[in-house]
Parts: structure tokens; C-alpha cells; sequence
């Protein structure tokens, strides 16, 4: 930093190592992700750091110069998470087709994505700590662009929009306890779980849309993706 500032004194702009090293810094942080996703599904929710660091090929010093503790790399795991369900939430729900048939599809997205990386899905959502939620800013995203869209939604057809952001908040909390239920038991098929989820989501939207005087049939229309959701940034 001392070198940066003396450079800016003497009108030299810096030589570019510094942001080489933050990209390279970032590919490498995506790489141990992705390896310690890998280990997850492998090797269970309870899965140790040491074997993550095995799967990544490297020593648990080495991962520990990307991420400063086990907290951050199950925070960055949690962002990966979010990133996997919201492109196949997206995906699903904003499309031509009726209210209906899209919350059947969201549902049934969210559930394929959580069926495919289960180990994963349940270390997210049991590991709490004192340092806070792996899963908090996943959370936040995910819940702020069904806001955005629920809201979208509700403006153009002119009614009190004020309740996306509760509403969108609600939503992410039932899929990620249904999930939780779902994967710890295994006493029910994905078909069933989606058809009684998708039958919850829709009603509760029927009966939102009858208490502000909107007729459902209104709302099949294609849904709204704003410009700060779409599309949606992925890691190389």
C-alpha cells in the first residue's frame, strides 16, 4: 500500500502485478470451491477440512491462504449454492406460461437443484456458528430478486406492492425448510414433495392476489427480470 501511495505521489501508475494477482486470486478461490464441493457430496455435510484441502490437492495451510477460516469457505460454498438455484429459479419461473405451470417449474427447479448436491444443501443450512450463516448472503440475493420481480409484477398491474418483500422472505424460508425436511427424511418422492409445495406457493399467491382485488388469470403474463437481475453473473 506504502509502494501504491508513493507511486501516486511521483504520477506512476501501478504496473498491474497487484490486479493480475487478484484475478488469479479469485480463478484459484472459485477452483478450491468447486473442489470442496466435490468433497461435500462425497463425503457427507460432516466432511472435514482436511479432506477438502486432499480433494483440492493441496495442504490445509495452502487452502487457508484463500480463505481466512472454515467459515469463509462455507460462506463462499453458500454463494456458489445461490448462484446454482437462482439460474435455475430464473430459469423456470420467467417464461410464457400460466401462474401455474411457472410456480411448478420454480418449485421443481429449486428441488433438482438441492437433489443433486444434498450433502451440500444440508451442511449450508445446519452450519451455524458464532461468526454467523454460511448461507446469509445467498439468502439476501435470492430473496431480494423474488422481491424485485414480485414487485415488478404487482406495479404493472397497478396494485399495493408493498408486500413483495415480506412475501419474497417467506418464500426462500419455506424452501429452505421443506428442503431440509425433504432430504433429512427421504420419506417422500421429489414429484410429491413438488406437487404439495407447488400446491402451498399457488394458493398462498391466489389468495394474495383475491385480497387485492386481482383476478389470478391477470398475473399469467411472462414474468418481469430486472436489469439488476438479469443475467444473471456466474463464475468462470
Amino acid at each position: 500500500m506504502a509502494r501504491l501511495t508513493h507511486m501516486a505521489r511521483e504520477g506512476k501508475a501501478p504496473d498491474g502485478r497487484s490486479s493480475r494477482w487478484d484475478a488469479h486470486r479469485e480463478v484459484r478461490r472459485a477452483e478450491l470451491v468447486d473442489a470442496a464441493v466435490r468433497a461435500i457430496d462425497a463425503h457427507g455435510p460432516d466432511v472435514g477440512v482436511a479432506s477438502i484441502a486432499a480433494e483440492a490437492g493441496v495442504s490445509k495451510p495452502v487452502l487457508y491462504r484463500y480463505f481466512a477460516d472454515k467459515d469463509e469457505l462455507y460462506a463462499a460454498v453458500g454463494q456458489w449454492g445461490a448462484d446454482e438455484v437462482m439460474d435455475r429459479l430464473l430459469a423456470a419461473i420467467l417464461t410464457e406460461a400460466s401462474v401455474r405451470d411457472r410456480v411448478e417449474r420454480g418449485v421443481d427447479a429449486y428441488l433438482g437443484a438441492i437433489e443433486e448436491h444434498p450433502n451440500v444443501f444440508l451442511l449450508l443450512v445446519r452450519h451455524r456458528t458464532g461468526h454467523g450463516d454460511p448461507l446469509a448472503d445467498g439468502k439476501a440475493r435470492i430473496a431480494a430478486t423474488f422481491a424485485r420481480v414480485l414487485g415488478d409484477t404487482l406495479r404493472e398491474l397497478g396494485v399495493d406492492a408493498a408486500g413483495a418483500e415480506p412475501w419474497a422472505e417467506g418464500l426462500v424460508g419455506l424452501g429452505l425448510a421443506t428442503g431440509e425436511w425433504w432430504l433429512s427424511r427421504q420419506t417422500m418422492t421429489r414429484t410429491a414433495v413438488g406437487r404439495y409445495l407447488t400446491a402451498f406457493v399457488f394458493h398462498a399467491l391466489e389468495g394474495t392476489a383475491a385480497e387485492l382485488g386481482v383476478p389470478l388469470s391477470a398475473l399469467d403474463a411472462p414474468g418481469l427480470v430486472p436489469d439488476s437481475v438479469s443475467p444473471i453473473t456466474r463464475r468462470s
